[in-house]
């Protein structure tokens, strides 16, 4: 009997050697990605907003648009799925019932950030986080509402950009404590910060590595010690015609 997938995925975050993660759009693009020979695919909130709906990334998808897709993408490939849930459409009540649905579609891990509605992209300008503890809110309830012990819940912050890296920081480690079994600090501007991310959180991270955008790419060998999952958005010929 094969490997549970979002057993598979906790397995390789766990070992900590930089597992990259190319987000999909739609699930074309999760079968190339699967015929790559990639470990597992992230669908991106933007490269679905992109490729769907043809517009930028600022909080215009649904539950539904998001389980639509992450159905079409489980029936596609065989890989972990790693699905990006935004704030998760709601409170903490509403995250239980996005955490449900997606999981019964065949999520294997879901991404949460603290920012306001509407929210935006994280490697935009002029963005604004929730309050610690409405996210922490948001984080206990997946942990909850989950059924395989293997569902994952990453915690994404994004309020290096706005109140430093050392508040950042703080955020995710709060997050880690509340449950979350991988935290993601959005948009660090170099390798220290990426280095000093690792170094001080406990759990596995994420990184998102946007084209033109906060955090440069680096070669997978040089992030090993620091990254253990490397998130890329999936449609960057999508960018120009897609700005507002």
């Amino acid at each position: 009997m094969s490997m549970h997938p979002g057993t598979l995925l906790r397995r390789a975050l766990d070992e900590r050697c930089s597992l990259l993660v190319p987000g999909a759009g739609n699930a074309l693009a999760a079968r190339v990605i699967e015929s790559m020979g990639f470990e597992a695919v992230y669908l991106s909130g933007a490269g679905l907003t992109n490729n769907f709906y043809g517009i930028p990334d600022l909080a215009f998808i649904s539950l539904s648009d998001v389980a639509q897709h992450t159905a079409a993408l489980r029936d596609a490939v065989a890989l972990p799925l790693i699905v990006d849930a935004d704030t998760g459409f709601g409170n903490a009540l509403n995250v239980r019932q996005t955490v449900r649905t997606l999981e019964r579609t065949g999520t294997n891990a879901i991404q949460l950030e603290d920012l306001v509605m509407p929210k935006k992209c994280g490697h935009f300008a002029g963005k604004a986080v929730v309050e610690a503890g409405e996210m922490i809110g948001k984080i206990k309830a997946p942990a909850d509402a989950r059924t395989h012990e293997d569902f994952l819940i990453i915690a994404r912050t994004d309020a290096r950009a706005i109140h430093g890296l050392d508040h950042a920081l703080e955020r995710a480690a709060a997050f880690a404590e509340a449950g979350a079994d991988v935290t993601f600090v959005e948009a660090p501007t170099g390798v220290d910060e990426l280095r000093r991310i690792a170094a001080e959180l406990p759990c596995p991270q994420a990184v998102n590595i946007v084209i033109d955008g906060k955090t440069s790419a680096l070669p997978a060998a040089r992030s090993r010690k620091w990254a253990s999952a490397w998130c890329s958005t999936p449609t960057p010929r999508c960018r120009a015609p897609c700005a507002a």
